[in-house]
This record gives structure tokens, sequence and C-alpha cells, in this order.
């Protein structure tokens, strides 16, 4: 699979605007979400995780009891890129589903 090329900051920047509740922190999209309780967000987890697997793109992410922090960049590319924020969409769709 062509790995994609590294946006410049202003594509970020112009991007992130489509991306309601998510930032850059560290040089990586991020995003802290919180559900009601550690099932909904472990289930939230395992549903991206799928859809992360068949991008073959893995996102850094952290969870305690409902609080699920997600960090996105293409290692191999050096920083942001498309592949990072359509796993964001996914997350945003997947986290609207869970309300």
């Amino acid at each position: 699979m062509n790995r994609p090329a590294k946006l410049s900051h202003d594509e970020v920047e112009k991007r992130l605007e489509t991306l309601p509740a998510w930032s850059v922190a560290g040089g990586k999209l991020r995003r802290e979400l919180r559900f009601t309780d550690f099932v909904d967000a472990f289930g939230f987890m395992s549903s991206l995780a799928l859809v992360a697997e068949k991008m073959d793109h893995h996102p850094e992410w952290s969870n305690v009891y409902n609080k699920v922090v997600i960090e996105l960049q293409t290692h191999d590319a050096g920083g942001i890129t498309d592949l990072d924020f359509e796993l964001a969409r996914a997350a945003n769709r997947l986290a609207e589903k869970s309300k």
C-alpha cells in the first residue's frame, strides 16, 4: 500500500476545521473522549481497532475507566497525513454511535 505524504501545517489546520473536538498536540492529532462507563469506552476502542486494522493504521491511545485519549500520526511519514484524518473521522462516527 502506498503511504500518504506528511501534510503541511496549513493543510492540517484547514482540515481540523472539519473535525470537531480534535486538536494538534505534540505533532499529533489528538482527541479525548468520555463515555458512560468502562464498558462503553472499551466497546468504542474495540470497534475502532477493527477499522484501524483494516486501514493498517494504528492509533496511539490510552484508556482509564470511561476516558479514551487518541493520538494519531503516520510514523513512516514523519507527521500527520490523510490517513490520520480518515481514522479520526471514523473515530468520530463511532463515538457518535456510542452516545
